[in-house]
């Protein structure tokens, strides 16, 4: 059996709809990787399977492992599915329904009959307590401590298990959410209470009791989820650190997520696009926006090298983003995250005609169990998956190196007769159909990060990853006028590349609304200073060194939403607040189009401070050589019929793998085999391979 050579490795589990997938670098740089499928019954069994299969095909022993980081989906799952704790909101008397009530924006301006997902916390278990603070601090009504043990007796009488603390104007002064998080705490030992001064102390406040609400919802789960992997780790002689990556990109020790789970609702997404601000700077590519493909596909951008992130998002709405331009459709989620747009578009998404019998694509997923159809593992309805074996895209016998076979008869047996035979079009008419709404549906999560940000999607280059990105990243890139795609090494589980590429690493922000000429250097030293202290205290370890950036959220006076905005200059003087309003004004036009210089004034809202630990120096992932535990077996030789759309037909398209692949360009039609995943060239596209291993189509014309 081969051997990684190095005395140590750090292995990376991400979960994913349909796979769970596994990677390992060692001291030395090299890599291997596993794919397993996922297990929603229990997350953890396909985590702790696919680490140990991983480490004993390279020979290692569990107690060489130093460190295990993970990208889960506990949290996300438990908001999508409704599985998240039996909640209670204790909140200021006369606000209890607030989360009823949201923002007045819906998604759907043209459906009259649409209806918001339903509280995470009932109108029941919304409670009231007798207390008021002004805008400034003030204290214009004290706290009735009698309310808060009566809340206190109604959460005990119906079980409840978590509690969100959420108080008018707590972002200023905080003194009753933490005496009545205090009397909650003595009063419900063992229940999970959280105020929102801990969690967001931030203006607006539908915003800041969503984000509570979903840290209580979802922090019971994440605290079993995470408890128990980290038994069964040990239980396996792998008492390495555990460490969880946040939304925002940073990775954080697991105990330190357990009381902010909130901040992992969309961590698996982020570690892939850290991976590729790692290949952006490392091949020189400035400007990328990101495919993430699986069992979804999720879409980001990445500018100057730098990714983007945000604190607006909303989940739990069939389509989850931080667009300005989109909200309504899911649960308010405003706390630092990649700048992430998600559709339920991937692999595992399921086909289905609608009651006038037009094709659809999702949001409906069959994820791993039962699966697409062509796993022959249950599965019944037909999903992307499918079409594209009945394309040829995909191998009709194997996936991931024989780990999961396929099924290219039942793929086509479904699609037939659930879709073509309704509709009396052909199979592969219907398949190409298919693949092709797919596309249309992606486009969407790839417009709300670019052309809903302002930036023009031709600007930018593709960079697909993901087990299917690679089979639909140059059909995407066409239809949004994209020239070139990227497909890095071990594109299939980069994701969890991607855990192995990250820091360690955390944002902190304070609510601090101030015209920005009227700032106070002082006051705004001293509420960075504080910041500081706290991105420090849950990072920083003896002997490491913590790397500051500071940033500042701005508006227009009268305006509701502000940008993120970052600082240049550690000391504040008028000349480096006019420059920071400037830089606003900047963005603002970039965004939104325009600008009023001189006409408006400029209002600071918050402050932020992001920190990363700047420990010794790890071998990145790939520097000492990729190593696969499996190869797919596909050479040069190898061909097979593929189907692409009604006027170019079914082409006999070479199949190879991805060193089969030459430093000058090959002209498609190409399926690239791999063990994580799948690349297809289409005609008219080319593809080569360059000096960093990456695969770099040149997408050519339309289809």
């Amino acid at each position: 059996m081969a051997r990684v050579n190095g005395s140590g490795i750090r292995i990376a589990a991400d979960i994913g709809g349909t796979f769970t997938d596994i990677a390992l670098v060692t001291d030395r740089g090299a890599v291997a990787t596993w794919k397993t499928l996922s297990t929603p019954e229990a997350y953890s069994d396909a985590v702790i399977d696919g680490i140990k299969a991983l480490v004993q095909s390279v020979s290692l022993p569990t107690d060489a492992v130093a460190e295990v980081l993970h990208g889960c989906t506990v949290a996300t799952n438990a908001i999508l599915e409704r599985k998240g704790a039996r909640t209670a909101l204790v909140t200021t008397k006369g606000f209890r329904d607030l989360l009823e009530l949201r923002r007045i924006r819906v998604p759907r301006l043209y459906d009259p009959l649409y209806v918001k997902p339903e509280p995470l916390v009932p109108r029941r278990h919304s409670l009231e307590v007798l207390e008021r603070m002004g805008p400034d601090g003030e204290i214009v009504t004290p706290l009735d401590e009698d309310d808060v043990l009566r809340a206190a007796d109604h959460i005990r009488r119906h079980g409840i298990e978590a509690v969100a603390v959420s108080f008018l104007h707590s972002y200023a002064n905080p003194a009753h959410e933490i005496v009545a998080a205090e009397i909650l705490r003595r009063e419900l030992p063992g229940r999970f209470i959280t105020p929102s001064c801990e969690v967001l102390p931030e203006i607006r406040e539908y915003e800041r009791t969503s984000t509570t609400v979903i840290n209580a919802y979802v922090g019971p789960p994440v605290r079993s989820y995470l408890g128990s992997l980290s038994s069964r780790l040990r239980e396996e002689g792998i008492c390495a650190p555990l460490l969880v990556m946040q939304s925002s990109g940073g990775m954080l020790a697991s105990d330190a997520v357990l009381d902010q789970p909130a901040q992992i609702v969309e961590c698996g997404p982020a570690a892939g696009v850290v991976g590729a601000a790692q290949v952006a700077r490392s091949e020189g590519y400035d400007n990328l926006i990101t495919l993430d493909m699986g069992g979804t596909a999720k879409a980001s951008i990445i500018e100057a090298g730098e990714v983007l992130k945000t604190d607006e998002y909303e989940v739990g709405g069939g389509i989850s983003l931080s667009s300005r331009l989109v909200k309504g459709g899911g649960y308010a989620l405003k706390t630092p995250v990649i700048d992430i747009s998600e559709v339920g578009a991937g692999g595992g998404s399921i086909v289905w005609l609608d009651k006038a019998g037009n094709l659809k694509v999702g949001p409906q997923s069959a994820g791993a169990s039962p699966g697409p159809a062509c796993y022959g593992i249950g599965g019944t309805a037909p999903t992307v998956t499918d079409a594209n074996v009945v394309l040829g895209y995909l191998n009709p016998r194997e996936l991931a190196g024989g780990a999961v076979p396929v099924d290219a008869e039942r793929a086509s047996s479904v699609i037939a007769e659930q879709i073509a035979r309704p509709l009396a079009r052909d199979l592969l008419e219907i398949a190409h159909g298919i693949h092709v709404l797919a596309n249309a549906s992606m486009m969407r999560a790839v417009k709300a990060v670019s052309t809903h940000r302002g930036r023009d999607p031709r600007d930018f280059a593709l960079l697909a990853f993901g087990g299917s990105g690679g089979v639909h990243a140059v059909g995407l890139a066409r239809a949004l006028g994209i020239q070139r795609v990227i497909v890095p090494p071990a594109a299939g589980v980069f994701s969890a590349l991607g855990l192995l590429m990250s820091d360690v690493g955390l944002i902190r922000k304070q609510a601090f609304l101030r015209r920005t000429d009227r700032i106070d250097p002082g006051e705004w030293e001293k509420t960075c200073e504080e910041l500081e202290a706290r991105v420090r205290g849950s990072i920083g370890q003896t002997g490491e060194t913590v790397e500051f950036r500071r940033f500042a959220d701005l508006r227009y006076e009268g305006q509701a939403f502000e940008l993120s905005i970052p600082v240049s200059s550690d000391r504040v003087t008028p000349d480096s607040l006019r420059a920071l309003a400037e830089a606003f004004e900047e963005e603002h036009e970039r965004t939104y189009g325009h600008r009023f210089p001189g006409s408006k004034a400029v209002e600071t809202v918050s402050l932020g401070v992001s920190g990363v630990a700047l420990s010794e120096r790890r071998a990145a992932p790939g520097s000492g050589g990729i190593w696969q535990c499996r190869s797919v077996g596909a050479s040069s030789a190898d061909t097979r019929l593929a189907y692409f759309g009604s006027r170019i037909g079914l082409l006999e398209t070479a199949v190879m793998s991805r060193n089969g692949l030459a430093s000058e360009p090959m002209p498609g039609p190409i399926v690239i085999e791999e063990y994580e995943g799948t690349i297809v060239v289409p005609p008219g596209a080319s593809a080569v391979l360059d000096t960093t291993g990456s695969v770099v189509i040149h997408a050519g014309g339309p289809e």
